[in-house]
């Protein structure tokens, strides 16, 4: 079996343009993989087809060799544009290695290591940023049957904040808290807003309402800040989301501070990104996968959690999309009982609807602004 081409397709989903590609064979079998990366689905496009010089011609199962070769051979660290494009090509090789195996992915990946995979909801603060309103929206996720949920109550907060911006962010929290119970997690996303004394202080007064992690409470280019807060914060800290490549991990896990890994797939792939999975295993830490990219994203780190030990929790952002969205995949995750399930067909189980992509063009304002007024609302630019 050869590759004999990459073709790529934009969603114009409003906080999000989706990337997704097909990975054609000589054997009629296509692959389906996602290439999504906020703001630059036209770059990350452009990419995908700069890259594919490197796999065309190639068997499809040789997803070592095509990963390396397209991550190494360019000799200039592309970042996470380069890393979303191989997981476009990387995703579809797997696909392809799934069907004309009749397996799941998961299988190839190492088998199943859980029965049931327990999910975070994300996204779900679409009205006003008031405690009311994230206490309002917080109690219809737990009365669907969620038992985590991860929010960020800081608004447009860059690095330092006023005294009475720190006590209303506090005050979200604590209206969340009230809304969940004291049996549900509560996650709380920093967004790398925050100089390292900022979130400090914002670790220190949140600990009163026991949230079970922190997330990327600095910025995540100085492995050092990252490290000086998990050594001295009484709430455990969550990162990893930004970083594209297994160097960058190896240097966050090597000061054994940060145990709770979040690494992304859609920037590296999900050949790299096993191979995190079980670095993070050898160092005692545990992964949540970044996931809030498009659907595909969501099935594959389905499949990455399924067959890994040291998985945690799965994030889910797809039951707060609009309806419309899932069509785009004729097979999509789903939620019960604040788990999930993932098609179980070969390869990820699913494909693209190519008729309803051409119903969502791309747009240039379908991205999400963390630093404006309202982004949580997900509407992109107006």
């Amino acid at each position: 079996m050869k590759i004999t081409d990459v073709k790529t397709y934009i969603v114009g989903n409003e906080w999000k343009n989706w990337v997704f590609t097909h990975v054609e064979t000589d054997e009629g079998i296509t692959g389906l993989g996602e290439a999504t990366l906020n703001g630059f689905a036209k770059t990350v496009e452009m990419a995908i087809h700069e890259l594919k010089r490197f796999v065309i011609g190639e068997d499809p199962f040789d997803v070592e060799k095509l990963s390396l070769r397209m991550f190494r051979d360019y000799f200039t660290d592309g970042g996470q544009i380069q890393g979303a494009a191989i997981s476009g090509i990387d995703y579809a090789l797997w696909d392809v290695m799934g069907k004309k195996l009749n397996l799941p992915v998961y299988k190839l990946l190492g088998g199943k290591c859980h029965d049931n995979l327990r999910a975070y909801a994300n996204g779900w603060y679409q009205s006003s940023r008031t405690p009311e309103g994230f206490y309002n929206d917080a109690k219809e996720v737990v009365d669907a049957g969620y038992t985590a949920l991860k929010f960020d109550p800081f608004g447009t907060a860059w690095r330092v904040v006023e005294r009475k911006e720190f006590n209303y962010a506090l005050e979200i929290i604590e209206a969340v808290r009230d809304a969940v119970g004291n049996d549900a997690d509560i996650l709380i996303e920093g967004h790398n807003r925050f100089s390292v004394h900022t979130a400090l202080q914002f670790a220190q007064e949140m600990k009163q309402f026991n949230p079970t992690w922190f997330e990327a409470p600095v910025p995540p280019q100085k492995v050092s800040s990252m490290v000086e807060i998990a050594k001295r914060s009484p709430v455990p800290i969550a990162c990893g989301e930004d970083y594209h490549s297994r160097e960058q991990f190896a240097e966050l896990m090597s000061h054994d501070a940060v145990h709770i890994i979040q690494l992304e797939p859609q920037y590296m792939g999900i050949t790299a990104a096993k191979q995190v999975a079980g670095m993070a295993h050898a160092h005692n830490a545990v992964i949540a996968p970044h996931s809030a990219q498009g659907p595909l994203c969501s099935i594959v780190c389905g499949h990455l959690n399924t067959a890994s030990p040291n998985f945690y929790l799965h994030e889910i952002f797809d039951d707060f999309n609009k309806d419309w969205t899932q069509e785009i995949l004729t097979n999509n995750v789903e939620v019960m009982d604040g788990h999930i399930q993932f098609p179980d067909g070969p390869g990820w189980g699913t494909e693209l609807n190519v008729d309803l992509v051409e119903e969502h063009p791309y747009s240039q304002n379908h991205f999400l602004p963390l630093f404006r007024e309202g982004w949580e609302k997900r509407e992109g630019l107006k």
